[in-house]
């Protein structure tokens, strides 16, 4: 009879009880969500994402329903760096699941001073977000060219004490290249995708829904997508790769293993079904079992 244990996971030598973890952004700092299920069953959760001081995000529309999927403007609302290790980070730790905090600038220079406070903290991997935009760059995100994208994590390699994770996004001019910069400057893992840029259009209005114009698209209508990126960027490295993209299902989460994933985020999935995540654990060891397979390892990268 299998175990808990086939569900082991090691990522950048940080282990996971299982590979399944909230995303950044859809769980807050996952205390809402310990009211509904016992959360340290899961794998991990990623923080919702920290800029260096706090912010209060976009106003109007924040979040819009789309076919399969959802479209959301949030812009970042967070306590900030010292907000959340005054606040938020010893009950995390408390869980005894894996802790990845999300870090989040809108310039070099504040990626690294947000890395730097966090060297005081306790926590497992650092997550840096480079879909952010870049104001130094009029507005281009760091993860849309591979040339930014490399020079912010030589950057916060260099100070970062952590183990460092980089989340790419799908909006990158090349998925691959972003990929191996990242290995080539010294990041532990990586993790992708981050929301896809997407509009929607209030036609009564005659007027773009959001009051930025475009937003970001996740859901279970860019999972294909995501899937394929995935595939691409685990062939492309050799650092760990976390898959997110449109999981709401073991199946979906088995796919993303066998593309090359040591583990799995599950973001708009939890909004759908709050406890999503724990249907999706207890599938993915029924699916083990019944393909006798010891460890979740030995499928990772199958295809």
């Amino acid at each position: 009879m299998l175990t808990d244990d086939c569900l082991k996971t090691e990522f950048a030598g940080v282990v996971f009880k299982n590979p399944v973890v909230l995303a950044s952004g859809t769980c807050g700092f996952g205390r809402e969500y310990a009211e509904i299920f016992d959360i340290r069953q899961l794998g991990g959760i990623s923080s919702k994402g920290l800029t260096l001081s706090p912010r209060s995000g976009n106003e109007g529309i924040r979040v819009w329903e789309t076919a399969s999927g959802i479209m959301n403007s949030v812009g970042l609302e967070n306590p900030g760096v010292r907000g959340f290790m005054e606040k938020e980070l010893g009950w995390i730790n408390s869980l005894g699941i894996v802790n990845i905090v999300n870090l989040g600038g809108h310039s070099t220079e504040d990626y690294a001073e947000g890395a730097e406070l966090l060297n005081g903290a306790e926590l497992d991997i650092l997550e840096l977000n480079i879909s952010c935009p870049n104001v130094k760059a009029g507005g281009m995100a760091f993860g849309v060219k591979t040339d930014l994208a490399r020079d912010v994590v030589r950057r916060i390699r260099a100070v970062c004490k952590h183990k460092l994770m980089v989340k790419l996004s799908p909006n990158a001019e090349d998925i691959t290249a972003l990929a191996r910069a990242c290995e080539e400057e010294g990041a532990d893992g990586i993790s992708l995708v981050n929301t896809f840029l997407a509009m929607a259009i209030d036609i009564q209005k005659r007027a773009p829904v959001f009051q930025n114009t475009y937003a970001g698209l996740s859901g279970p209508a860019i999972k294909p997508i995501a899937l394929r990126m995935v595939h691409q960027a685990a062939k492309a490295v050799r650092i760990p790769v976390m898959g997110i993209g449109g999981i709401t299902t073991w199946r979906d989460a088995i796919e993303f293993i066998m593309a090359g994933a040591s583990a799995v985020q599950i973001g708009t999935g939890n909004f759908i079904d709050p406890a999503v995540a724990l249907d999706v654990i207890e599938g993915m060891k029924a699916y083990l079992g019944a393909q006798g397979v010891k460890n979740i390892s030995e499928i990772r990268g199958c295809v």
